[in-house]
Formats: structure tokens, sequence, C-alpha cells
């Protein structure tokens, strides 16, 4: 069981540089079209620790804080009550980022494998998105294609039970003023370019945690 001391805030302010390479080799003019859209949506003088142009709290700018011993390099933990995301280091710290998770019942904590990652990843909504509101999602059912408006962002890391694609990510959304709320249809959502430096850190192989909502996890602000 985890506790209220789970995660400890240093007061360091800092961000991993992102290890180089692409995830899959991919066309020229698709690598040129990513790197527009990567600057388009990364505020001008960007820096992670400090660059705010969204209006949230400054409590989910990205921070290295301090992880409990035991906690596996590279995995992910997702504080539901205090809307963070934490991705292990190997030197035990661990790097903090603010989230939304999902609207009421739609959010499904448990342990999960992250088997895919994408870069400006296609969008489609799920059968149970379309009949829970068909007037937003029908027009979409055969897929949105990636850009700087698709619901999935700039960077998305696939959550798998076993073999099975729970339909859940972790992603980039075009609405980053939801970080902090409940605001999604199952998924956890970053900030565009907090993604874009965390997905080159994260394997795949790696185990994301969701927590529940209850009060079983925080993390001081």
């Amino acid at each position: 069981m985890l506790t209220r001391r789970h995660f400890i805030q240093t007061t360091g302010a800092l961000f991993s540089l992102p290890i180089a390479g692409p995830a899959f080799a991919a066309p020229t003019s698709q690598q040129s079209q990513w790197s527009a859209w990567d600057a388009q949506v990364t505020p001008a003088n960007y820096n992670p620790a400090t660059t705010n142009i969204w209006g949230f709290h400054n409590r989910f700018l990205p921070q290295l804080v301090q992880a409990n011993d035991g906690l596996k390099a590279g995995d992910i933990h997702v504080d539901a009550v205090a809307r963070y995301l934490y991705h292990i280091q190997p030197d035990g710290m661990a790097m903090r980022y603010g989230v939304a998770i999902a609207k009421g019942n739609l959010y499904e904590p448990g342990s999960y494998t992250i088997k895919r990652k994408s870069k400006w990843p296609t969008w489609t909504p799920t059968p149970a998105m379309i009949e829970r509101d068909p007037d937003a999602y029908e027009q979409h059912k055969d897929g949105m294609d990636g850009g700087p408006n698709n619901p999935l962002g700039s960077r998305a890391l696939y959550l798998y039970t076993g073999n099975r694609d729970t339909y859940l990510r972790i992603h980039g959304t075009p609405s980053p003023r939801s970080i902090g709320s409940r605001a999604s249809s199952g998924c956890v959502r970053m900030v565009m370019a907090h993604i874009i430096g965390l997905y080159d850190q994260v394997a795949t192989g790696s185990t994301a945690v969701l927590y529940p909502t209850e009060n079983t996890v925080t993390a001081q602000s």
C-alpha cells in the first residue's frame, strides 16, 4: 500500500533531456511534419520547469522529486488524487508531471504494460464513446489523422493488459487547460510539450500503474 509520503517533492526543478532516436523508422517527409508540429505546440523559449502559458497551477509543471525506495526505474505511476504522473529514474528520483484523468467512472485504475508508443498518432473513438455521444464522435468513427488538433496530441503511450489493448492511453492533449481536472473519456492527458520530453525516456515493456481516486495516494505540492 502506498502512503501520503509515497513521493516527496524536492526543492529542485529539473528536466531530463530526451534520448535521441525515434521509436521506429519513418519517412523523411513524415519526420519533417512531426518536427513542424512539435515546434507548433512547444512555446517560444520553452523551459519545462517554468514555462506556463496554459494558465494552470505551477505545481503541474515538470519537477524532479524523490521517490520511495523499491520502485522500478522506467515505470510510470499516476496519482489520481493529486493529478500527477511520475516517471521513475535510475537514481531513485522521479520526474513529475501534471495530468488530467478521466471523468467519473471512466477512470480505470490498475497496472498496465506500455506495449506501444506513437508520435502524432491517429485517433479513433471507441464504440462506447460513439454510443455515449454520437454527435461528438460518430464523424470520427473511421479515425482522425494525427496533428495538433487530434485528441491524442503529440505523443501517445498505449496501455495493455497482457496482449489486450485496453484503449487507455497516456497522451498529449490539445486542451492543456484541462490539466489538473477530470476531463477525459478514460485516458491520462498531458501537456503536449511535456509528453514530447517524456516520450523518448519511456521504453516499451514498462509498467504504468494508475492508482485509485480514493485518498490512498497523495503528493505534497
